[in-house]
């Protein structure tokens, strides 16, 4: 798993690595006053499941990761009650709430519809209340003396139980389509299964929960939301969330290949939302793009055999959701639009491909 460079408590620099793939690349670290910080945990659920939220909606913050017991003073002052995460935004606004922070995250992009789908506040609630205090009481004995750890245990279960079955019917807690309350819950149910591993594994009436956990922790970004970082000091290096992305530069146009009926059934919505080749913008999270010099590679790949392609030039300009450029599993980085293209951001329309 990756790890981000030390901390060094002074003002040297140092060239983001992953922009030697891509020198023309601007890391976002130039322009720190646009981003927000974040204070984090690598193990706290709670700041997992904001860090989740933030990779979810295609952001870029300045990370800085704490130790517990020397938590900085400019979090501290941001944030008297001194728990993470904490997000200040370039405003001076601070989000120290990991639920507030995930609707944060998701009111600047949210392209699968977290936030459209049901309400998700009772069980928000009642993790982050009865469950999180029987959880704490059942993996941490020795911090609740007088407290039962068996008792703690089999309150817990019954939660989950509950939680497992309603995975029965539907994929995800709500219903057919992942909804904050999946989101928000994962990091801790995971966390239960550290406590006891065995008899979470083998409780039956637990497995729809095992399988429905296992998807967050199968999906790519699960490695990504928890790299590691050396414990941030104030004056040393400044870091990024995700460390395996940069900023796209505005000044250069964008590609997408399409499916010329794709194209043109957007015509009439004003938006264009598929992802790639037979996937929706809410099956995958965001829209891959590509730099001029990547296109014909991305054709070959995913497009040759595909019928009529029509090749789209973008104004990153003219885009409303927020783009990152993301390392995929080679190396590369490829531009991400973590929400619906908008027709008029299309600069051009061209046919692509072998016959074009």
């Amino acid at each position: 798993m990756q790890t981000v460079p030390a901390s060094r408590c002074d003002n040297s620099s140092s060239i983001n690595s992953r922009v030697e793939r891509h020198p023309d690349l601007v890391p976002l670290t130039t322009h720190p006053s646009v981003l927000p910080i974040l204070y984090s945990f690598r193990r706290c659920p709670f700041a997992m499941r904001a860090r989740w939220a933030l990779l979810e909606a295609g952001l870029i913050v300045h990370w800085r990761e704490i130790e517990l017991k020397h938590k900085p003073v400019e979090m501290l002052e941001s944030s008297a009650k001194g728990t993470v995460p904490v997000l200040v935004l370039p405003n001076g606004t601070v989000i120290d709430e990991s639920e507030a922070v995930m609707r944060w995250a998701l009111a600047q992009a949210d392209p699968r519809g977290l936030l459209r789908a049901a309400d998700a506040s009772a069980l928000i609630a009642q993790n982050d209340g009865v469950f999180k205090r029987h959880l704490d009481r059942f993996k941490y004995t020795d911090r609740y003396p007088g407290e039962s750890r068996d008792e703690h245990r089999d309150a817990g279960l019954r939660i989950l139980a509950d939680w497992s079955q309603r995975l029965e019917q539907n994929p995800w807690l709500l219903g057919p389509v992942i909804s904050l309350a999946d989101a928000a819950l994962w990091p801790f149910v995971r966390q239960w299964r550290f406590a006891d591993p065995d008899a979470f594994e083998a409780n039956g009436q637990l497995a729809p929960l095992r399988e429905w956990l296992q998807r967050f922790l199968d999906d790519p970004s699960f490695e990504r939301l928890m790299q590691r970082a050396d414990p941030w000091c104030s004056g040393g290096l400044q870091p990024l969330f995700p460390a395996d992305a940069i900023a796209v530069p505005l000044d250069q146009p964008l590609f997408h290949l399409a499916l010329k009926g794709d194209w043109e059934q957007a015509q009439d919505s004003g938006t264009y939302q598929w992802s790639t080749r037979g996937m929706r913008l809410t099956e995958v999270g965001f829209i891959h793009c590509s730099w001029q010099e990547q296109v014909p590679k991305t054709f070959e790949r995913f497009y040759a055999d595909a019928g009529e392609i029509v090749l789209l030039e973008i104004d990153p300009t003219r885009l409303t959701s927020p783009l990152r450029a993301d390392a995929i599993p080679t190396g590369d980085l490829f531009p991400h639009l973590y929400g619906p293209l908008p027709i008029e951001a299309v600069r051009s329309i061209t046919p692509y491909g072998s016959d074009s």
